[in-house]
């Protein structure tokens, strides 16, 4: 991913913000716009209340869709029942060293999610008219891989492992706990939004942890793919 940061640095993909004409920034701009894109199909998707994904989209594939760090025999607690519904605060990744707030967002006026601010890398965004995460369903959020200058809040997510957990606080006063039980560096030519964003099982409560990953293309200036974090409810606290 280091090499991945300084080509970012140099060619401006997904790193910049709007600017004058010739300016680098105007360029990363439009290049945050294509990155984002492919998380509008998703929504579209959900929309149309696409919910089980088949079994098996958790093994090994191969092609543009890789799994990452996905152990031989990786013992999963079992799932929590979900939570009243309520908003989301801050996620805590400990494994990652993250400690992130979180903004809610919406779509931008090409139709795709808004992701936070380049001035605000350490930020995450909720997609705030899907699931509050904790409830049943499946919640989204989404942040920078990188800035011009340095790694963002999801810089490591690819690196993250089957059975880590992830921690959510609400609004509420309570702790969402989930547990990492999927980890795929999707290609952007062969991106399911169903099996993407789709919960898993149903009844339960889910998360997904979406950035850019791959490779950055000079040519189309974005990255090549989005990494994808699946979880899903297996504790709570206050």
């Amino acid at each position: 991913m280091t090499d991945d940061l300084e080509h970012s640095s140099r060619d401006t993909g997904h790193t910049g913000h709007a600017g004058h004409a010739g300016d680098t920034r105007g360029t990363g701009r439009l290049t945050m716009g294509v990155a984002w894109a492919v998380l509008l199909l998703g929504l579209w998707l959900w929309g149309r209340e696409v919910t089980d994904v088949r079994q098996g989209i958790s093994a090994p594939t191969t092609g543009d869709v890789a799994a990452v760090g996905r152990p031989a025999q990786a013992e999963l607690p079992p799932a929590a029942q979900p939570l009243r519904a309520a908003r989301p605060q801050r996620l805590d990744i400990p494994s990652m060293g993250v400690q992130a707030p979180v903004v809610a967002r919406g779509l931008d006026p090409a139709g795709a999610i808004d992701p936070p601010s380049f001035a605000q890398p350490g930020v995450v965004g909720w997609y705030a008219a899907g699931t509050r995460p904790g409830a049943a369903g499946a919640a989204l959020f989404v942040g920078h891989v990188d800035t011009e200058t340095r790694p963002a809040v999801f810089y490591k997510l690819s690196a993250l492992r089957i059975g880590e957990k992830i921690r959510v606080t609400r609004d509420d006063g309570k702790v969402a706990e989930f547990t990492v039980d999927d980890v795929q560096v999707i290609g952007r030519d062969h991106f399911d939004a169903g099996q993407a964003y789709g919960v898993r099982q149903s009844g339960r409560a889910e998360l997904r942890l979406v950035t850019c990953g791959g490779t950055f293309d000079s040519t189309s200036r974005t990255y090549t793919a989005n990494v994808v974090v699946s979880a899903y409810l297996s504790a709570t606290g206050p």
